[in-house]
């Protein structure tokens, strides 16, 4: 169970979950530039909220994604932990696999909000939630006993995907029925239309991502890891979030220490104690335990010495050179940038882990002028308050009619 949030910590958890899009947003600029040194150049020691732009990667290794973002944008790592964010928002802080997944296709697939570089992992899970549904359906189709017409068949799938979409078990037959009705009468067709919706939510999959072990399986965890905060079931959650994206085994395992990780500093434990508790967790802690050790911050050192891509293997003990070094939001932030490489991902658990530490403004929490240059600051930092606090708006009544079923 999840236990009370005591209100010092909800102050530290709305901090830690800002410091997430502050240190994305931070980092765009010189997102996947590799050149350690080019960044210098570019960047100087301040290199955080530059505009991304095509030329700071002439002269230096890396791959240009964000044509077209803003000073203050984020990236689509920051995308991606807002539909999680919104599905938590919608479901009172807790995990609905299947909402969950409704917004992700709908955010990013075509139609969507999203405009930017789509990553690996969510062009896989657009693919695989297609394809898992699309086997659903000729499931139902295949095992109806119902004395159906071809057209027939062709509307009752259009009529009850919105509902399967949204909804799963018991909460299917009703609108269902309703919503055959507006067309076909008959009851037999309005059987066979809920037939067809629970044979499809049974073949409905949890698990739609790609096999692939890239660091979109852990920057979306802070909103969740904030709502199941002390509880038994975090662990549960967390795999069962990472295999929507990510489905893959040594992706959870890092998602487990990374989990572990936050869920120690959002209840107020020392960073030894949280690095402790996370390595264990790790497929690899012996590259955790060594990128603690040294005397000195060496932010572009660890990636020379661990790797600087989005693999997981290379990613996380950057992570925890930085956390273990870094005596302020602002120093790891920048460490993270100079470092070079996938600095948007590191940052989501890098941001996090340091303000959930040091806060917001002094001279080693987030700066306040940081938060005022993320795009959309006002709504962004009301949807973290709301989750932290649990302050959720009332039920809107149960729309019959989700996405156009008469159609």
């Amino acid at each position: 169970m999840t236990r009370k949030v005591p209100s010092d910590r909800k102050t530290a958890m709305i901090a830690a979950l800002a410091g997430g899009w502050v240190a994305d947003a931070a980092s765009l600029g010189l997102h996947w530039l590799y050149d350690s040194q080019r960044i210098l150049e570019v960047g100087g020691q301040s290199p955080e909220f530059l505009p991304p732009r095509a030329d700071y990667f002439k002269g230096g290794f890396g791959y240009f994604a964000h044509d077209g973002k803003q000073s203050g944008d984020i990236s689509h790592y920051g995308a991606a932990t807002g539909v999680l964010s919104d599905s938590l928002l919608a479901s009172e802080g807790a995990l609905d696999v299947r909402d969950y997944q409704r917004r992700f296709r709908a955010f990013f697939g075509p139609g969507g909000q999203w405009q930017g570089y789509i990553d690996n992992p969510t062009r896989v899970t657009l693919n695989n939630l297609n394809s898992v549904e699309h086997k659903a359906i000729e499931q139902a189709q295949s095992t109806t006993t119902a004395d159906l017409t071809d057209k027939q068949k062709r509307v009752l799938v259009q009529k009850v995907l919105p509902y399967t979409r949204r909804l799963s078990g018991d909460q299917l037959a009703a609108p269902i029925r309703r919503a055959i009705s507006v067309t076909y009468p008959e009851p037999k067709v309005q059987e066979a239309g809920v037939y067809l919706a629970e044979t499809i939510d049974r073949h409905l999959l949890p698990e739609t991502g790609a096999d692939d072990m890239q660091l979109p399986a852990i920057s979306k965890l802070p909103p969740l890891v904030a709502s199941y905060y002390g509880s038994d079931k975090l662990m549960e959650v967390t795999e069962a979030a990472v295999r929507v994206t990510n489905h893959n085994d040594e992706a959870v395992a890092w998602a487990r220490c990374a989990a572990r990780l936050l869920d120690h500093l959002f209840q107020g434990n020392s960073l030894s104690e949280a690095l402790d508790a996370a390595t264990p967790e790790a497929p690899d802690p012996e590259n955790l335990n060594r990128a603690r050790s040294g005397a000195f911050m060496d932010g572009p050192g660890a990636g020379d010495d661990f790797g600087r891509t989005c693999y997981l293997h290379e990613a996380m003990p950057v992570i925890f050179h930085i956390l273990s070094h870094a005596e302020s939001f602002t120093e790891a932030v920048r460490a993270n940038i100079l470092c070079g490489g996938d600095s948007c991902g590191r940052a989501w658990l890098i941001g996090p882990a340091m303000a959930a530490m040091h806060g917001v403004g002094g001279e080693r929490g987030i700066p306040l002028s940081w938060l005022a240059r993320i795009t959309d600051a006002p709504a962004t930092l009301t949807n973290i308050e709301t989750l932290v606090n649990r302050t959720w708006a009332p039920k809107e009544q149960e729309n019959d009619r989700p996405g156009c079923p008469v159609h």
